[in-house]
């Protein structure tokens, strides 16, 4: 079907869509995203996945504990699959003693102790611990290298493209590396997948072994910023990294920063970031699923008209000062012949400001549309005969 053929601007796209118009600022020029003292970073909207600022976004780089992000949503996997257990006892290994681990964070697990998995799963993700992350990789996958093969696997289907782990922790290695761009990706499928287990990324202090640790996500305990999450990561070799998500006005953002020089660069970094993108950028979702957008012509049915709309919410981020010049089109093809499907594509909806495309959703069918009687199907054909003359 060309889709291109035909173009309808939207009746109800001045009204449903000047709603937003009427919090949008005045102010439609936006400055350019403030300059940051790290390698790489990126701002992302959770909804949309639209990536708001960045600097060298696809460049390989070392994603130290970042890396136990990844580890944390293989747990909250196997554990939505059934396979694993909160409460799953865990005997800790000589692997994943915590003197392996000297120079590094850890959650103080010793060999030939019992600890839960629920309990891993914290000292992962509040207290970054390298010991937690090798114990839970041999529970689920047998050894920490199969939990790898895991790893990969999983960020394959997240289209985590600049990615490849070696170790659940972040360990440096030549081939172990990943992208500020695919590690945003992975915040928005950790936020989006579990919902119910993002609390722990909030949580500010952990207690085990009668050791107590802060997270060391110091945007935390900034009260400017709605931050509950993300996590940490520093290596010499990666710098101090950093991947956080805040919530203001019903607007999610996701920030990675990496390799800045030092933890309070990271946190000011980050925060500069995110207070960017909440000034000048407002994400909106300005029409419902399922609710019939228009109708239109379809041949050989029952009836004439059928009602199309879309089938999943349409997020769009745009400058706060242009809310009010978005627009919506759609295009359909030459006929809708039918039987038709509810949920069937039968064009393309077109959200535009400057007269330019932002984003492209399906447009489709709000309902079943069968054949209508022979004498029906007759008129319509010599229709469409009688137009092709013309």
């Amino acid at each position: 079907m060309n889709f291109l053929n035909k173009y309808f601007i939207f009746v109800f796209a001045s009204i449903v869509l000047s709603a937003f118009s009427v919090q949008a600022a005045n102010l439609s020029f936006v400055p350019a995203a403030p300059a940051l003292s790290a390698k790489s970073y990126v701002l992302m909207d959770f909804n949309s996945g639209k990536i708001i600022a960045s600097k060298n976004a696809d460049e390989r780089i070392p994603p130290a504990s970042l890396t136990k992000m990844m580890t944390a949503y293989i747990i909250d996997y196997e554990l939505a699959q059934g396979n694993i257990n909160l409460n799953d006892v865990v005997t800790v290994s000589e692997n994943a003693w915590a003197k392996n681990f000297p120079d590094s964070s850890k959650m103080f697990i010793e060999p030939g102790k019992t600890v839960t998995v629920e309990q891993l799963r914290k000292g992962i993700i509040i207290q970054s611990g390298n010991d937690a992350s090798v114990a839970i990789a041999e529970h689920i996958a047998g050894s920490e290298d199969a939990f790898v093969q895991l790893m990969n696997s999983h960020a394959q289907q997240l289209g985590l493209t600049g990615t490849h782990f070696v170790n659940s922790m972040g360990l440096p290695d030549p081939e172990h590396y990943t992208t500020a761009h695919d590690m945003a990706k992975l915040a928005q499928a950790i936020i989006r997948d579990y919902p119910d287990s993002y609390g722990i990324y909030a949580m500010k202090t952990y207690s085990y072994n009668g050791i107590s640790q802060l997270n060391r996500n110091r945007l935390l305990w900034d009260k400017s910023l709605h931050v509950d999450g993300l996590k940490t990561g520093h290596t010499n070799e990666a710098g101090y990294c950093l991947v956080s998500s805040a919530l203001k006005d019903n607007m999610r953002l996701i920030a990675v920063v990496m390799g800045t020089k030092s933890e309070q660069a990271r946190k000011q970094e980050s925060k500069k970031l995110l207070n960017w993108g909440f000034r000048f950028f407002r994400t909106v979702s300005p029409l419902k699923p399922g609710k019939s957008l228009h109708k239109m012509r379809v041949w050989y049915g029952e009836e004439e008209q059928l009602n199309v709309g879309i089938a999943k919410p349409v997020y769009l981020t745009v400058p706060r000062g242009k809310v009010k010049q978005l627009k919506a089109e759609f295009a359909s093809g030459d006929t809708i012949e039918a039987p038709v499907k509810k949920g069937q594509i039968v064009g393309k909806l077109f959200f535009k400001i400057d007269g330019k495309d932002i984003k492209e959703v399906p447009l489709v069918a709000l309902e079943d549309m069968e054949e209508g009687g022979m004498f029906s199907r007759f008129g319509d054909w010599m229709s469409l005969k009688v137009d092709s003359w013309f």
